[in-house]
């Protein structure tokens, strides 16, 4: 778990122009403009820090902030310096300088992970490496004769070449870096241990000297990769968010031209004021306005509900909204670095931070060991050679200082309980996206939840169906077959009887389904569309409905509600119980929300909000006080979730919504949300304990090495040793967290009694 520099030699990207460099910033008005690159290497807080100083030195940058989920580096300046333009190309120096590769920003979706797969193999030769040496090793231990004891030192020696230089190369690429910069870093002193052990190794073998170390330069490799290994596969879930959100947006739209010509333009050509023809089933490309026609939009990208909203001309519409059944011409408001969905990926990146406790703990460690571990080891090494003359031996000392001080324990103890702890959850359908999460879900103080699709199920139910003569139900149900409306589905799903057949029914978009027959005209649907006249809820605040109607005469209301959420009650009575207050924060009506609010016992809700004003209401929670815990399902939620200080989604949210957040249950029942807070609790109490276990381990082991009591194997061995220590404490929290909980689905008749 080091703070190094990449793993690659650091070039200015050449191949871009300081011109391609300025037409790819934006103008931010008032004489300032905006620069995104994106520096692969960034993997630490200490990275975020070397980068950000090194632009903010520049006299033109206002501003620099580096998204370690993105890796992308946002640069806000001046467009201009005492009457002259700026140089763009300085900033990719700057970057460089500091030893990262920086180039413009691109689309996430075109990025791989290279230093992943790279990681996993460096690990696997170095674990390779390790054990064939340990096998040869125990002849060794087991008193080989000299012959047979120099063939298998070769032979160990030939074994941990390749594999120190292949599996080292991210702590001496890294080590080097910072030294000809006249920096250091934890790889520093990691690189010398490994470096000296199997130097003074060789020279044992080469003057058939009894003991060499090779098993513990390979077996010190091999633990420290497991634990860098385990930090990035962590830090790494955080990054999909942004590429759903990404792959969300349209690559383009048909442009309507001056003579009615139709082409298709990529989202990047389309401006404001471009007339666009957007079909049934597509997506909004840019914020626009319609000009013609009528349609049925699904607004749960914005709003989280999944009732389409009707649309018709003057209405405005949003990046990223989906048609669903008629045909509209379109006037494109902005263009699309301007649009709902690019201020939707805005909010989430600048809340993406560096939250994790642990980490800047562990970043704040890596400033100071590598100077105490350098004079530490020169110490035992000047001591020892004065004392004794034998400056062999005092090489030894210093060797076995630096190894028996390797940060392998302090390394793992994050990581190794963040794993154990994912895979508890795992166990209890709940999925760990991001390992520093529970750090955070620990410390919660408030839980904000969503409406539908989280305290809700999302799915509506009818709520009277003795209302209904049968023959009128086969009748509604017969007409509400032909639509794909979540009330027409769930009223389809309550009849008990054979659906009507009609021989020509069509869909009104934004009103319902008519059909024409010997009776009369039958519809179904709204009640301004069915019966006529101006819309309304027929006093039935908190419900939705649907009339069916012949001859615009009413035959049929059917009344609809969204279904509470298993286990809903009894888990915010449990946050209650814990000292955690429940919130609800919904882009739902005022009436649904209160009544919803009231029937869980939650005393805080908000009604009509749209995104931005969820994220507003959740930062103003944080200046308060406040460590949010935001449970959402929507794509309207992702905002949201990426500002709260840890988030949770169900495993039935939008694709945006679940890689938006920390955590994703897949359980039906809420009480998923007490058992992540429990597990996380008791992991982070475990990672305390890893902590102290580590400066236990270097307080007793530090002083036997450097009084000279420990040759490079056993100080090898105590490394491992409290490696393993670490890790079987870590293993602990499966025993410790109990039985994977099961759903708690309430009682039919609760979730009756306490109607959505």
């Amino acid at each position: 778990m080091s703070c190094c520099a990449p793993g690659t030699e650091a070039v200015v990207d050449n191949a871009v122009s300081s011109e391609e460099l300025w037409l790819a910033s934006r103008d931010l008005g008032g004489g300032r403009r905006s620069l995104d690159l994106s520096v692969p290497g960034v993997h630490c807080g200490a990275c975020m820090t070397k980068i950000e100083g090194a632009l903010a030195a520049l006299p033109e940058v206002e501003r620099a902030r580096v998204n370690l989920s993105t890796k992308r580096v946002s640069v806000t300046f001046r467009d201009a310096v005492d009457g002259r333009r700026p140089d763009p190309e300085g900033y990719l120096a700057a970057i460089a300088s500091q030893g990262y590769q920086a180039h413009l920003f691109q689309d996430l979706a075109d990025a791989s992970d290279a230093l992943r797969n790279q990681l996993l193999i460096a690990v696997a030769v170095a674990g390779f490496a390790a054990t064939n040496i340990m096998l040869l090793s125990v002849s060794v231990w087991s008193g080989a004769e000299a012959a047979t004891r120099d063939l298998f030192h070769w032979i160990s020696a030939m074994i941990a070449a390749p594999a120190l230089v292949f599996s080292g190369r991210f702590f001496f690429i890294s080590a080097w870096n910072a030294l000809r910069r006249g920096q250091t870093n934890m790889d520093v002193p990691i690189s010398l241990a490994v470096i000296l052990s199997y130097g003074v190794s060789l020279w044992e073998t080469i003057h058939h000297g009894e003991h060499a170390w090779f098993d513990a330069t390979t077996s010190l490799l091999f633990f420290l990769l497991i634990g860098r290994t385990l930090d990035h596969l962590m830090r790494d879930r955080a990054r999909s968010a942004v590429l759903g959100l990404a792959r969300l947006s349209p690559r383009g739209a048909t442009v309507i031209g001056a003579n009615s010509e139709r082409e298709y333009k990529p989202v990047d050509e389309i401006r404001a004021g471009d007339r666009m023809l957007v079909s049934a089933g597509e997506r909004l490309a840019v914020d626009a306005v319609v000009l013609s026609g009528q349609s049925d939009i699904d607004w749960s990208i914005v709003n989280g509900e999944s009732n389409p909203v009707p649309a018709q001309m003057g209405d405005r519409l949003l990046a990223g909204t989906l048609n669903l059944t008629g045909s509209l011409s379109v006037e494109a408001v902005a263009d699309a670095r301007q649009s709902f969905l690019a201020e939707v990926i805005a909010l989430m990146e600048a809340a993406e931070g560096g939250k994790a406790r642990y980490r800047r703990i562990a970043d704040r460690a890596a400033r100071l060991y590598s100077p105490v571990v350098h004079l530490l080891a020169l110490m035992a090494f000047v001591g020892w050679g004065l004392y004794d003359g034998d400056w062999k031996h005092a090489l030894l000392v210093a060797v076995a200082v630096l190894v028996i001080t390797c940060p392998c324990a302090l390394g793992l103890a994050v990581p190794v309980v963040q794993v154990v702890a994912a895979g508890r959850l795992f166990r209890g359908g709940i999925m760990v996206k991001d390992g520093s999460a529970m750090e955070r879900l620990a410390d919660v103080s408030d839980v904000v939840f969503d409406k539908t699709g989280t305290l809700t199920l999302g799915r509506a139910r009818l709520v009277n169906p003795d209302d209904i003569t049968p023959e009128r139900f086969r009748i509604a149900a017969g007409l509400a077959l032909h639509s794909r409306h979540p009330l027409s589905l769930a009223l389809v799903r309550a009849c008990a009887e054979r659906p009507a057949v009609f021989d020509t029914i069509s869909e009104i978009a934004g009103g319902g389904l008519e059909a024409a027959t010997a009776q009369g005209t039958w519809r179904l649907g709204s009640r301004a569309f069915a019966l006529g006249g101006a819309a309304g809820d027929g006093g039935n605040a908190g419900q939705s409905e649907v009339v069916l109607s012949l001859d615009r005469r009413a035959q049929g209301v059917f009344r609809f509600e969204d279904m509470i959420r298993p286990a809903a009650a009894s888990t915010i009575a449990a946050l209650a119980g814990a000292g955690i207050g429940s919130t609800v924060l919904s882009g739902d009506r005022e009436g649904v929300v209160r009544r919803l609010a009231r029937s869980l016992g939650i005393q805080g809700w908000r009604s009509d909000l749209s995104p931005m004003a969820k994220v507003e209401a959740i930062e103003q929670m944080r200046r308060d006080g406040a460590k949010v815990l935001m449970v959402g399902d929507g794509i309207n939620d992702a905002p949201a979730l990426r500002m709260a200080h840890v988030s949770m989604a169900p495993s039935t949210a939008a694709e945006v919504g679940r890689q938006a957040a920390d955590f994703v249950f897949m359980r039906e029942g809420l009480d998923a949300v007490t058992t992540a807070i429990e597990v996380s609790r008791r992991a982070g109490a475990l990672i305390r304990e890893n902590f102290a276990l580590a400066i236990g381990y270097n307080v007793i082991a530090v002083p036997v090495a450097l009084f000279g009591y420990a040759t490079p194997l056993l100080a090898a061995i105590a490394m491992s040793t409290s490696s393993l220590i670490v890790v079987a404490n870590s293993l602990r929290l499966n025993a410790l967290a109990g039985p994977e909980s099961e759903d708690r689905a309430l009682p039919q008749s609760e979730m009756e009694a306490r109607p959505a």
